[in-house]
């Protein structure tokens, strides 16, 4: 589909018109670039090319997905988009040497290249030493990284820069001064490695931080989470002083990989956020204060204390929020969007920088179900019954809400099992091949009165036209990782939402 250009920056006009054009995990202009990553665990999904016209009504012209289904990234012919696509860890094991990497690459970039989808950037991998939140590691990700770029190069793949992102935690622990830090122990050698890889090809160091997560890991004053810091906290290291998380963050990563050997390799932000519910502090005002100054911070090219004066390209995340991530860390995983999951959006943020106090563009052609909501109706003759209705609908759908915190924690015992309830129901289009979604052993009814109390609201969903595709490496990888963290945190929530009834 054609598009226009935005030729806002005459050097981008000058380079369009002369046939070149920039391609790269991070852009070298001035202010750096706001991109914003699309994860796609929803049970109802925007389809494509409304996400498309919805980044490009935002001004937004990056995009990172976790992953290279075709029928999402044909929505994005044109050009006008910088794709990041992601090899997730699970497919590592499968490039085993060029060969392999030249095939894969075939089928997941050049083909969708030639369809003139602007993919600049391949994350082989995501966070594969991080053990935060998973269990199993990736060791084979340094070789796997090292073969795919020699693909590249032995392809003519010259327009796609391939890199891994790493979370935090592959940086020591207990860090009290970015000049104190290293990479882990057990993972100096590996990192050093990997450093090395990049510097030879040119290729940026990407992060993941999250500032409500490390302030709390590290027992700081919440305050240090944002640029406007209104607290005393702050940390002095060698003559500089830190007055927040991010810039603590981005020198201990710069002191990282210059200890291992690489004092000038850029480092970009692969994933920044904050999340709306489900965590202490987790919620619409401080994701809208911390973005009302992060992203006017990223665009004055102000640096930081250990490289000032630079331009830092960072992609937020998320676009959406994902009501089937996995919740191993807690229910805010599933509230990282700056978007409900059908397109509206949940707080003010001026993508520009330019400190305008504006919402950003709700998606345009979204379709929601019929106004009707499943509600309990009242009958608690048998409370273990309701627990185990209850405990049936959360396994699948997304209660995250009612957990401690929640925005829908305050709800009454009817209240709490209504909730439950229309969540399945929505969740499964209000509609069910084996009868009614909204029965629960004859506990629930349809009502068509909105039944949201306060700030908790009883969602109806979008009628969904599209599911994703996958195929090749990414099909097995994906869809296991799925059910299993369905399955696991399902019985989590489970547990706990039978423990909240009880105590109602």
């Amino acid at each position: 589909m054609g598009r226009q250009f935005p030729f806002s920056n005459p050097s981008i006009l000058l380079l369009f018109l002369t046939g070149v054009t920039i391609f790269s995990c991070s852009f070298n202009v001035v202010g750096g670039v706001i991109g914003v990553s699309w994860g796609r665990q929803t049970s109802h999904r925007l389809i494509p090319s409304m996400v498309v016209d919805l980044l490009l009504q935002n001004g937004i012209r990056h995009l990172k997905i976790f992953s290279t289904s075709e029928n999402v990234l044909e929505a994005f012919a044109g050009g006008d988009i910088a794709i990041t696509v992601t090899l997730p860890n699970e497919g590592l094991k499968h490039i085993v040497n060029t060969g392999v990497a030249a095939y894969w690459l075939q089928q997941k970039i050049r083909k969708n290249q030639n369809k003139n989808i602007n993919i600049t950037c391949l994350y082989v991998g995501s966070q594969p030493f991080s053990a935060f939140y998973r269990t199993e590691t990736y060791d084979n990700a340094v070789d796997t990284l090292k073969i795919i770029q020699q693909a590249l190069r032995l392809n003519g793949y010259d327009t796609v820069v391939a890199t891994t992102p790493h979370f935090t935690d592959v940086l020591k622990p207990g860090i009290m001064k970015p000049s104190e830090a290293d990479f882990r122990p057990d993972l100096k050698e590996k990192m050093v490695e990997f450093v090395s890889v990049l510097n030879a090809s040119n290729a940026p160091f990407v992060m993941d931080v999250f500032p409500i997560h490390f302030v709390a890991e590290n027992k700081w004053d919440i305050e240090f989470a944002f640029l406007d810091n209104k607290s005393n906290f702050s940390i002095e290291d060698n003559g500089h002083v830190y007055t927040n998380v991010f810039e603590f963050v981005y020198d201990s990563f710069v002191t990282a990989i210059t200890k291992a050997g690489a004092p000038n390799l850029k480092v970009i932000v692969g994933q920044i956020g904050w999340p709306t519910d489900g965590f202490p502090g987790a919620n619409v005002a401080n994701a809208e204060r911390f973005f009302r100054e992060f992203i006017p911070f990223v665009k004055s090219t102000k640096g930081t204390p250990l490289r000032p004066g630079i331009s830092i390209d960072v992609y937020i995340h998320s676009l959406v929020d994902e009501n089937l991530s996995r919740i191993s860390l807690g229910a805010f995983q599933r509230h990282w969007g700056l978007y409900t999951s059908y397109g509206e959006p949940k707080y003010k943020i001026d993508f520009s920088g330019a400190h305008r106090d504006i919402y950003p563009t709700t998606a345009k052609g979204v379709v929601l179900m019929p106004k009707r909501w499943c509600v309990f109706k009242g009958d608690k003759t048998n409370l273990t019954k309701v627990e185990n209705q209850v405990s049936r609908a959360c396994a699948e759908a997304d209660c995250t809400s009612l957990l401690p915190g929640g925005l829908c924690s305050q709800l009454t015992f009817e209240q709490n099992v209504s909730y439950a309830f229309n969540r399945y129901f929505q969740m499964n289009s209000q509609y069910s091949t084996n009868g009614s979604s909204c029965d629960f052993e004859n506990l629930a009814t349809v009502v068509t009165e909105d039944p949201s109390v306060g700030t908790c609201k009883f969602p109806v969903e979008i009628l969904a036209a599209e599911r994703a595709e996958t195929d090749g490496l990414m099909k097995r990888s994906r869809a296991g990782e799925r059910l299993q963290a369905s399955s696991s945190s399902s019985i989590v929530l489970s547990l706990l939402l039978i423990f909240l009834l009880r105590l109602i």
